[in-house]
Protein backbone atom coordinates (compact mmCIF):
# COMPACT_ATOMS: atom_id res chain seq x y z
CA UNK A 1 0.00 0.00 0.00
CA UNK A 2 2.66 2.54 1.01
CA UNK A 3 4.48 2.16 -2.30
CA UNK A 4 1.54 3.90 -4.01
CA UNK A 5 2.02 6.93 -1.77
CA UNK A 6 5.75 7.42 -2.27
CA UNK A 7 6.56 10.83 -3.60
CA UNK A 8 3.92 12.56 -1.48
CA UNK A 9 5.12 15.23 0.95
CA UNK A 10 3.03 13.45 3.58
CA UNK A 11 4.53 10.01 2.95
CA UNK A 12 6.13 9.79 6.40
CA UNK A 13 2.80 10.66 8.04
CA UNK A 14 1.07 7.87 6.12
CA UNK A 15 3.87 5.51 7.18
CA UNK A 16 3.27 6.29 10.85
CA UNK A 17 -0.47 6.02 10.38
CA UNK A 18 -0.04 2.50 9.01
CA UNK A 19 2.24 1.54 11.90
CA UNK A 20 -0.30 2.86 14.39
CA UNK A 21 -3.06 0.79 12.79
CA UNK A 22 -1.09 -2.37 13.42
CA UNK A 23 -1.57 -1.78 17.16
CA UNK A 24 -4.95 -2.22 18.92
CA UNK A 25 -6.42 1.17 19.79
CA UNK A 26 -10.14 0.83 20.34
CA UNK A 27 -11.50 3.17 23.00
CA UNK A 28 -10.79 1.71 26.43
CA UNK A 29 -8.08 -0.55 25.00
CA UNK A 30 -5.26 1.95 24.53
CA UNK A 31 -2.46 0.49 26.68
CA UNK A 32 -0.61 -1.02 23.71
CA UNK A 33 -0.80 2.09 21.52
CA UNK A 34 0.10 4.34 24.44
CA UNK A 35 3.20 2.25 25.14
CA UNK A 36 4.01 2.27 21.41
CA UNK A 37 4.00 6.08 21.45
CA UNK A 38 6.32 6.09 24.46
CA UNK A 39 8.67 3.75 22.58
CA UNK A 40 8.62 6.12 19.60
CA UNK A 41 9.68 9.01 21.85
CA UNK A 42 12.51 7.05 23.40
CA UNK A 43 13.69 5.83 19.99
CA UNK A 44 13.99 9.47 18.88
CA UNK A 45 15.55 10.65 22.17
CA UNK A 46 12.60 12.90 22.99
CA UNK A 47 11.21 13.69 26.43
CA UNK A 48 7.97 11.86 27.08
CA UNK A 49 5.28 11.78 29.77
CA UNK A 50 2.74 8.97 30.09
CA UNK A 51 0.10 9.73 32.73
CA UNK A 52 -2.25 7.46 34.67
CA UNK A 53 -4.95 7.83 31.98
CA UNK A 54 -2.38 6.65 29.38
CA UNK A 55 -2.26 10.08 27.75
CA UNK A 56 1.12 10.66 26.12
CA UNK A 57 2.97 13.98 25.82
CA UNK A 58 6.12 14.05 23.66
CA UNK A 59 8.32 17.16 23.67
CA UNK A 60 10.79 18.37 21.07
CA UNK A 61 13.00 21.49 21.29
CA UNK A 62 12.72 24.33 18.80
CA UNK A 63 14.81 24.29 15.65
CA UNK A 64 17.42 26.97 15.02
CA UNK A 65 15.93 30.46 14.82
CA UNK A 66 12.72 29.48 16.63
CA UNK A 67 14.08 29.32 20.18
CA UNK A 68 12.09 32.40 21.26
CA UNK A 69 8.84 31.42 19.50
CA UNK A 70 5.85 30.34 21.60
CA UNK A 71 5.55 26.62 22.26
CA UNK A 72 3.01 24.86 20.03
CA UNK A 73 0.91 21.93 21.21
CA UNK A 74 -0.17 19.55 18.44
CA UNK A 75 -3.13 17.54 19.70
CA UNK A 76 -5.12 14.47 18.70
CA UNK A 77 -6.47 11.28 20.26
CA UNK A 78 -5.07 7.78 19.90
CA UNK A 79 -8.32 5.82 20.22
CA UNK A 80 -10.69 4.92 17.40
CA UNK A 81 -14.25 3.69 16.98
CA UNK A 82 -14.20 -0.04 16.21
CA UNK A 83 -17.01 -0.84 13.77
CA UNK A 84 -17.14 -3.57 11.14
CA UNK A 85 -19.58 -5.06 8.68
CA UNK A 86 -21.42 -8.10 10.02
CA UNK A 87 -19.84 -10.53 7.56
CA UNK A 88 -16.29 -9.31 8.17
CA UNK A 89 -14.06 -11.44 10.38
CA UNK A 90 -11.90 -9.01 12.34
CA UNK A 91 -10.73 -8.86 15.96
CA UNK A 92 -10.01 -5.26 16.88
CA UNK A 93 -8.02 -6.39 19.91
CA UNK A 94 -5.34 -8.11 17.82
CA UNK A 95 -5.89 -7.77 14.07
CA UNK A 96 -4.25 -4.86 12.20
CA UNK A 97 -6.43 -2.55 10.13
CA UNK A 98 -6.01 -3.48 6.47
CA UNK A 99 -5.39 -0.47 4.21
CA UNK A 100 -6.82 -0.29 0.68
CA UNK A 101 -5.94 2.51 -1.76
CA UNK A 102 -8.64 3.31 -4.33
CA UNK A 103 -7.79 6.28 -6.54
CA UNK A 104 -7.65 9.28 -4.16
CA UNK A 105 -9.01 7.44 -1.14
CA UNK A 106 -7.58 5.32 1.64
CA UNK A 107 -10.06 2.97 3.33
CA UNK A 108 -10.07 -0.22 5.36
CA UNK A 109 -11.35 -3.66 4.44
CA UNK A 110 -14.86 -3.71 5.90
CA UNK A 111 -13.90 -1.94 9.13
CA UNK A 112 -13.46 1.59 10.35
CA UNK A 113 -10.19 3.08 9.15
CA UNK A 114 -9.24 5.01 12.28
CA UNK A 115 -8.29 8.17 10.40
CA UNK A 116 -10.44 9.70 13.13
CA UNK A 117 -8.08 10.50 14.78
CA UNK A 118 -5.01 8.50 13.87
CA UNK A 119 -4.10 10.90 11.09
CA UNK A 120 -3.58 13.70 13.66
CA UNK A 121 -1.22 11.54 15.68
CA UNK A 122 0.59 10.47 12.52
CA UNK A 123 1.08 14.13 11.55
CA UNK A 124 2.54 14.84 14.98
CA UNK A 125 4.88 11.86 14.86
CA UNK A 126 6.12 12.77 11.39
CA UNK A 127 6.94 16.30 12.55
CA UNK A 128 8.73 15.01 15.65
CA UNK A 129 10.79 12.55 13.62
CA UNK A 130 11.71 15.02 10.89
CA UNK A 131 15.06 16.79 10.74
CA UNK A 132 14.19 19.22 7.92
CA UNK A 133 11.07 20.97 9.29
CA UNK A 134 11.41 24.41 10.92
CA UNK A 135 9.31 24.75 14.07
CA UNK A 136 9.04 26.25 17.56
CA UNK A 137 9.34 24.01 20.59
CA UNK A 138 6.65 21.33 20.22
CA UNK A 139 4.50 19.26 22.54
CA UNK A 140 2.52 16.42 20.97
CA UNK A 141 -0.46 15.71 23.21
CA UNK A 142 -2.16 12.39 22.43
CA UNK A 143 -5.21 11.56 24.53
CA UNK A 144 -7.21 8.43 25.29
CA UNK A 145 -10.90 7.53 25.31
CA UNK A 146 -11.98 10.55 23.28
CA UNK A 147 -14.64 8.54 21.50
CA UNK A 148 -16.30 7.30 24.70
CA UNK A 149 -16.51 10.49 26.72
CA UNK A 150 -13.13 12.22 26.50
CA UNK A 151 -11.73 10.44 29.54
CA UNK A 152 -8.14 11.23 28.58
CA UNK A 153 -8.77 14.96 28.20
CA UNK A 154 -10.53 15.02 31.55
CA UNK A 155 -7.40 13.56 33.17
CA UNK A 156 -4.91 16.02 31.65
CA UNK A 157 -2.68 17.73 34.21
CA UNK A 158 -1.92 21.26 32.90
CA UNK A 159 1.39 21.18 34.77
CA UNK A 160 2.66 18.67 32.19
CA UNK A 161 2.24 21.15 29.34
CA UNK A 162 4.19 24.36 28.83
CA UNK A 163 2.49 25.50 25.63
CA UNK A 164 -0.51 27.83 25.53
CA UNK A 165 -1.21 27.58 21.81
CA UNK A 166 -2.91 24.36 20.70
CA UNK A 167 -3.53 23.03 17.21
CA UNK A 168 -6.11 20.23 17.26
CA UNK A 169 -6.17 18.07 14.10
CA UNK A 170 -9.47 16.29 14.77
CA UNK A 171 -11.56 18.00 12.08
CA UNK A 172 -12.75 16.33 8.91
CA UNK A 173 -13.33 19.05 6.29
CA UNK A 174 -10.45 20.68 4.45
CA UNK A 175 -10.78 24.43 4.17
CA UNK A 176 -12.58 24.85 7.47
CA UNK A 177 -10.92 26.19 10.59
CA UNK A 178 -12.97 25.21 13.61
CA UNK A 179 -13.14 27.74 16.41
CA UNK A 180 -16.01 26.38 18.53
CA UNK A 181 -17.70 23.07 19.28
CA UNK A 182 -20.59 21.57 21.18
CA UNK A 183 -20.42 20.15 24.67
CA UNK A 184 -21.93 16.80 25.47
CA UNK A 185 -22.88 14.15 27.99
CA UNK A 186 -23.56 10.43 27.86
CA UNK A 187 -26.83 9.30 29.39
CA UNK A 188 -28.00 5.79 30.22
CA UNK A 189 -31.58 4.77 30.95
CA UNK A 190 -31.64 1.44 32.76
CA UNK A 191 -34.92 -0.51 32.84
CA UNK A 192 -35.02 -3.53 35.21
CA UNK A 193 -36.46 -6.67 33.62
CA UNK A 194 -39.13 -8.81 35.24
CA UNK A 195 -39.00 -12.18 33.50
CA UNK A 196 -41.73 -14.76 33.01
CA UNK A 197 -41.70 -18.27 31.59
CA UNK A 198 -42.07 -18.39 27.82
CA UNK A 199 -45.17 -20.03 26.32
CA UNK A 200 -43.88 -23.21 24.65
CA UNK A 201 -46.62 -23.02 22.03
CA UNK A 202 -45.50 -19.62 20.75
CA UNK A 203 -43.36 -19.20 17.63
CA UNK A 204 -39.88 -17.83 18.34
CA UNK A 205 -38.77 -15.27 15.80
CA UNK A 206 -35.81 -12.92 15.24
CA UNK A 207 -36.58 -9.58 13.62
CA UNK A 208 -33.60 -7.81 12.03
CA UNK A 209 -33.21 -4.29 10.72
CA UNK A 210 -30.07 -3.81 8.58
CA UNK A 211 -28.74 -1.81 5.65
CA UNK A 212 -28.63 1.65 7.21
CA UNK A 213 -25.64 3.92 6.61
CA UNK A 214 -25.19 5.17 10.18
CA UNK A 215 -22.47 7.73 10.75
CA UNK A 216 -20.98 10.11 13.30
CA UNK A 217 -23.70 11.24 15.70
CA UNK A 218 -22.29 14.76 15.67
CA UNK A 219 -21.17 15.23 12.07
CA UNK A 220 -24.03 13.36 10.36
CA UNK A 221 -26.92 13.92 12.78
CA UNK A 222 -28.35 16.60 10.46
CA UNK A 223 -28.41 14.28 7.45
CA UNK A 224 -31.61 12.55 8.64
CA UNK A 225 -30.11 9.08 8.35
CA UNK A 226 -32.21 6.32 9.84
CA UNK A 227 -31.55 5.27 13.44
CA UNK A 228 -31.97 1.49 13.59
CA UNK A 229 -32.95 1.50 17.28
CA UNK A 230 -35.67 4.12 16.88
CA UNK A 231 -36.98 2.45 13.73
CA UNK A 232 -37.14 -0.93 15.47
CA UNK A 233 -39.10 0.74 18.27
CA UNK A 234 -41.58 2.17 15.78
CA UNK A 235 -42.05 -1.21 14.12
CA UNK A 236 -42.56 -3.09 17.38
CA UNK A 237 -45.00 -0.48 18.68
CA UNK A 238 -47.03 -0.78 15.47
CA UNK A 239 -46.92 -4.58 15.61
CA UNK A 240 -48.16 -4.40 19.20
CA UNK A 241 -51.30 -2.64 17.96
CA UNK A 242 -52.03 -5.60 15.67
CA UNK A 243 -51.14 -8.71 17.71
CA UNK A 244 -50.16 -9.77 21.19
CA UNK A 245 -46.49 -10.77 21.25
CA UNK A 246 -43.78 -11.31 23.85
CA UNK A 247 -40.24 -9.94 23.89
CA UNK A 248 -37.12 -11.90 24.79
CA UNK A 249 -34.53 -9.29 23.80
CA UNK A 250 -33.99 -6.04 21.93
CA UNK A 251 -30.53 -4.90 20.88
CA UNK A 252 -28.95 -2.44 18.49
CA UNK A 253 -25.99 -0.23 17.74
CA UNK A 254 -22.40 -0.47 18.89
CA UNK A 255 -21.25 3.00 20.01
CA UNK A 256 -23.31 5.80 21.51
CA UNK A 257 -21.55 8.37 19.32
CA UNK A 258 -22.42 6.48 16.12
CA UNK A 259 -25.86 6.46 14.52
CA UNK A 260 -26.84 2.77 14.80
CA UNK A 261 -26.91 0.86 11.52
CA UNK A 262 -28.51 -2.36 12.77
CA UNK A 263 -30.98 -3.57 15.40
CA UNK A 264 -32.62 -6.87 16.25
CA UNK A 265 -35.34 -8.25 18.51
CA UNK A 266 -36.39 -11.75 19.51
CA UNK A 267 -40.16 -11.89 19.80
CA UNK A 268 -42.68 -14.70 20.42
CA UNK A 269 -46.21 -14.90 19.02
CA UNK A 270 -49.04 -17.35 18.28
CA UNK A 271 -48.96 -19.54 15.17
CA UNK A 272 -52.14 -18.00 13.77
CA UNK A 273 -50.55 -14.51 13.92
CA UNK A 274 -47.68 -15.45 11.63
CA UNK A 275 -49.47 -14.07 8.57
CA UNK A 276 -50.06 -10.72 10.27
CA UNK A 277 -46.40 -10.49 11.23
CA UNK A 278 -45.32 -11.18 7.64
CA UNK A 279 -47.76 -8.54 6.39
CA UNK A 280 -46.37 -6.02 8.89
CA UNK A 281 -42.79 -6.81 7.84
CA UNK A 282 -43.70 -6.19 4.20
CA UNK A 283 -45.65 -3.03 5.08
CA UNK A 284 -42.74 -1.62 7.08
CA UNK A 285 -40.23 -2.39 4.36
CA UNK A 286 -42.35 -0.21 2.09
CA UNK A 287 -42.59 2.49 4.77
CA UNK A 288 -38.85 2.51 5.43
CA UNK A 289 -37.87 2.50 1.78
CA UNK A 290 -40.25 5.41 1.21
CA UNK A 291 -39.03 7.42 4.21
CA UNK A 292 -35.33 6.68 3.70
CA UNK A 293 -35.13 6.48 -0.08
CA UNK A 294 -32.47 9.19 -0.20
CA UNK A 295 -30.49 8.60 2.99
CA UNK A 296 -30.66 4.80 3.42
CA UNK A 297 -31.88 3.09 0.25
CA UNK A 298 -30.52 -0.33 1.31
CA UNK A 299 -32.60 -0.53 4.50
CA UNK A 300 -34.19 -3.93 5.06
CA UNK A 301 -36.45 -5.39 7.75
CA UNK A 302 -36.67 -9.18 7.92
CA UNK A 303 -38.05 -11.98 10.08
CA UNK A 304 -36.60 -15.45 10.64
CA UNK A 305 -38.24 -18.26 12.58
CA UNK A 306 -35.85 -19.67 15.16
CA UNK A 307 -35.23 -23.40 15.58
CA UNK A 308 -34.20 -22.97 19.21
CA UNK A 309 -36.85 -21.76 21.59
CA UNK A 310 -36.14 -19.23 24.32
CA UNK A 311 -37.10 -20.08 27.89
CA UNK A 312 -38.27 -16.70 29.15
CA UNK A 313 -39.72 -13.40 28.04
CA UNK A 314 -40.24 -9.92 29.43
CA UNK A 315 -43.32 -9.53 31.59
CA UNK A 316 -46.07 -7.52 29.93
CA UNK A 317 -45.25 -4.57 32.19
CA UNK A 318 -41.55 -4.66 31.28
CA UNK A 319 -42.32 -5.03 27.57
CA UNK A 320 -44.73 -2.09 27.65
CA UNK A 321 -42.22 0.14 29.42
CA UNK A 322 -39.38 -0.87 27.10
CA UNK A 323 -41.45 -0.01 24.03
CA UNK A 324 -42.56 3.27 25.57
CA UNK A 325 -38.95 4.29 26.17
CA UNK A 326 -37.95 3.20 22.66
CA UNK A 327 -40.80 5.15 21.13
CA UNK A 328 -40.43 8.33 23.20
CA UNK A 329 -36.69 8.64 23.90
CA UNK A 330 -35.39 11.89 22.34
CA UNK A 331 -33.37 11.38 19.19
CA UNK A 332 -32.02 13.49 16.37
CA UNK A 333 -31.71 17.24 15.88
CA UNK A 334 -33.42 19.24 18.63
CA UNK A 335 -32.36 22.82 17.82
CA UNK A 336 -30.65 24.59 14.93
CA UNK A 337 -28.44 27.61 15.53
CA UNK A 338 -29.95 30.94 14.54
CA UNK A 339 -26.52 32.58 14.68
CA UNK A 340 -24.59 30.25 12.35
CA UNK A 341 -26.47 29.04 9.29
CA UNK A 342 -26.64 25.27 8.98
CA UNK A 343 -25.14 24.54 12.42
CA UNK A 344 -26.94 22.04 14.63
CA UNK A 345 -27.19 23.59 18.07
CA UNK A 346 -28.55 20.64 20.06
CA UNK A 347 -29.11 16.95 19.36
CA UNK A 348 -29.25 13.54 20.92
CA UNK A 349 -28.51 10.07 19.55
CA UNK A 350 -29.74 6.78 21.01
CA UNK A 351 -26.69 4.83 19.92
CA UNK A 352 -26.72 1.56 21.84
CA UNK A 353 -29.55 -0.68 23.09
CA UNK A 354 -28.68 -3.83 25.03
CA UNK A 355 -30.61 -6.55 26.82
CA UNK A 356 -28.86 -8.45 29.62
CA UNK A 357 -30.08 -10.88 32.25
CA UNK A 358 -31.25 -8.10 34.52
CA UNK A 359 -31.97 -4.97 32.51
CA UNK A 360 -32.45 -3.17 29.24
CA UNK A 361 -30.00 -0.28 28.77
CA UNK A 362 -30.62 2.68 26.47
CA UNK A 363 -27.33 4.54 25.86
CA UNK A 364 -27.48 8.01 24.28
CA UNK A 365 -25.07 10.82 23.43
CA UNK A 366 -26.41 14.35 24.03
CA UNK A 367 -24.72 17.35 22.40
CA UNK A 368 -25.28 21.10 22.49
CA UNK A 369 -23.32 24.31 22.09
CA UNK A 370 -25.63 25.86 24.72
CA UNK A 371 -25.26 24.36 28.17
CA UNK A 372 -28.87 25.00 29.24
CA UNK A 373 -30.23 23.27 26.12
CA UNK A 374 -28.04 20.24 26.85
CA UNK A 375 -29.60 20.18 30.32
CA UNK A 376 -33.09 20.48 28.81
CA UNK A 377 -32.59 17.29 26.78
CA UNK A 378 -31.29 15.50 29.87
CA UNK A 379 -34.30 16.70 31.89
CA UNK A 380 -36.64 15.39 29.20
CA UNK A 381 -35.03 11.96 29.49
CA UNK A 382 -35.16 12.07 33.29
CA UNK A 383 -38.93 12.55 33.10
CA UNK A 384 -39.23 9.60 30.69
CA UNK A 385 -37.21 7.39 33.04
CA UNK A 386 -39.34 8.41 36.03
CA UNK A 387 -42.58 7.71 34.14
CA UNK A 388 -41.46 4.17 33.25
CA UNK A 389 -39.86 3.22 36.57
CA UNK A 390 -36.37 3.16 35.08
CA UNK A 391 -33.22 4.74 36.46
CA UNK A 392 -30.95 7.16 34.62
CA UNK A 393 -27.30 8.03 35.00
CA UNK A 394 -25.05 10.59 33.31
CA UNK A 395 -21.38 10.11 32.45
CA UNK A 396 -18.54 11.91 30.68
CA UNK A 397 -20.03 15.39 30.82
CA UNK A 398 -17.78 17.69 28.82
CA UNK A 399 -18.09 21.45 28.17
CA UNK A 400 -18.60 23.34 24.96
CA UNK A 401 -15.71 25.25 23.38
CA UNK A 402 -16.56 28.93 23.09
CA UNK A 403 -15.38 31.16 20.25
CA UNK A 404 -12.38 33.39 21.06
CA UNK A 405 -12.59 36.61 19.01
CA UNK A 406 -8.99 37.53 19.94
CA UNK A 407 -7.34 34.28 18.85
CA UNK A 408 -3.83 34.85 17.48
CA UNK A 409 -3.41 31.30 16.19
CA UNK A 410 -6.57 31.71 14.10
CA UNK A 411 -5.07 34.82 12.48
CA UNK A 412 -1.86 32.91 11.68
CA UNK A 413 -3.73 29.95 10.15
CA UNK A 414 -5.92 32.27 8.07
CA UNK A 415 -2.81 33.99 6.69
CA UNK A 416 -0.98 30.76 5.92
CA UNK A 417 -4.03 29.21 4.26
CA UNK A 418 -4.53 32.32 2.12
CA UNK A 419 -0.82 32.39 1.17
CA UNK A 420 -0.99 28.76 0.00
CA UNK A 421 -4.42 28.73 -1.67
CA UNK A 422 -5.09 32.32 -2.64
CA UNK A 423 -8.35 32.40 -0.73
CA UNK A 424 -9.45 32.54 2.88
CA UNK A 425 -10.54 29.44 4.82
CA UNK A 426 -14.02 29.13 6.26
CA UNK A 427 -14.21 29.95 9.97
CA UNK A 428 -16.71 27.54 11.43
CA UNK A 429 -18.19 25.91 14.50
CA UNK A 430 -18.96 22.20 14.74
CA UNK A 431 -21.72 20.24 16.41
CA UNK A 432 -19.49 17.29 17.17
CA UNK A 433 -17.55 17.40 20.41
CA UNK A 434 -13.86 18.22 20.38
CA UNK A 435 -11.46 17.94 23.29
CA UNK A 436 -10.80 21.68 22.98
CA UNK A 437 -13.68 22.45 25.34
CA UNK A 438 -12.26 20.31 28.13
CA UNK A 439 -8.71 21.50 27.49
CA UNK A 440 -9.83 25.12 27.63
CA UNK A 441 -11.55 24.47 30.94
CA UNK A 442 -8.40 22.77 32.27
CA UNK A 443 -6.40 25.94 31.53
CA UNK A 444 -9.06 28.31 32.81
CA UNK A 445 -9.67 29.52 29.28
CA UNK A 446 -6.07 30.76 28.98
CA UNK A 447 -5.13 28.70 25.95
CA UNK A 448 -5.43 29.72 22.30
CA UNK A 449 -6.85 26.86 20.22
CA UNK A 450 -7.89 26.01 16.69
CA UNK A 451 -8.81 22.82 14.83
CA UNK A 452 -8.37 21.68 11.23
CA UNK A 453 -7.93 18.44 9.32
CA UNK A 454 -8.13 16.64 5.97
CA UNK A 455 -11.28 15.39 4.30
CA UNK A 456 -12.52 12.23 6.02
CA UNK A 457 -15.85 10.69 5.08
CA UNK A 458 -18.32 8.31 6.81
CA UNK A 459 -16.39 8.30 10.08
CA UNK A 460 -17.51 5.81 12.75
CA UNK A 461 -18.68 3.42 10.02
CA UNK A 462 -16.99 0.67 7.97
CA UNK A 463 -17.30 3.03 4.98
CA UNK A 464 -14.83 5.49 6.53
CA UNK A 465 -12.40 6.78 3.91
CA UNK A 466 -9.68 9.42 3.83
CA UNK A 467 -8.76 11.67 0.91
CA UNK A 468 -5.09 11.14 0.14
CA UNK A 469 -4.65 14.42 -1.74
CA UNK A 470 -6.40 16.37 1.03
CA UNK A 471 -4.16 14.74 3.62
CA UNK A 472 -1.12 15.74 1.60
CA UNK A 473 -2.32 19.35 1.38
CA UNK A 474 -3.11 19.51 5.09
CA UNK A 475 0.34 18.13 5.89
CA UNK A 476 1.92 20.93 3.90
CA UNK A 477 -0.42 23.38 5.64
CA UNK A 478 0.77 22.18 9.07
CA UNK A 479 4.43 22.46 8.07
CA UNK A 480 3.84 26.01 6.80
CA UNK A 481 2.01 26.95 10.03
CA UNK A 482 4.92 25.80 12.17
CA UNK A 483 7.35 27.82 10.05
CA UNK A 484 5.16 30.93 10.43
CA UNK A 485 5.03 30.89 14.26
CA UNK A 486 8.13 32.87 15.35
Amino acid sequence: MLEKLKGLNSYEAFKYFKEMNEVPRGSGNEKAISDWLVSFAKKHNLNVIQDSALNVIIKKPATKGYEKAPIIIIQGHMDMVCEKNTEVVHDFEKDPIEFIVEEDFLRANGTTLGADNGIAVAFGLAVLAATDIAHPALELLVTTEEETGMGGAQAIDPKNLDGRILINIDSEEEGKLLVSCAGGVREKIVLPITWEEADKNFINCEVKLIGLNGGHSGMEINKERGNAIKLMGRFLMDLKSAIDFKINSINGGAKNNAIPREADAIILFRENDKGIVNEKIAQWNDILKDELTVTDPEVNLSMEIMDNKVKRTFSDDTATKALQILFLIPNGVKNMSMAIEGLVQSSTNIGVLTTSGKEVVFDSAVRSSVRTLKKAICDETIVLAEMTGATIEFQSDYPEWQYNPKSQIRTILEKVYNDINGNKPEIAAIHAGLECGLISEKFGGKIDQISFGPNIYDVHTPKEHLSISSTDRMWSFLVAILAEVK
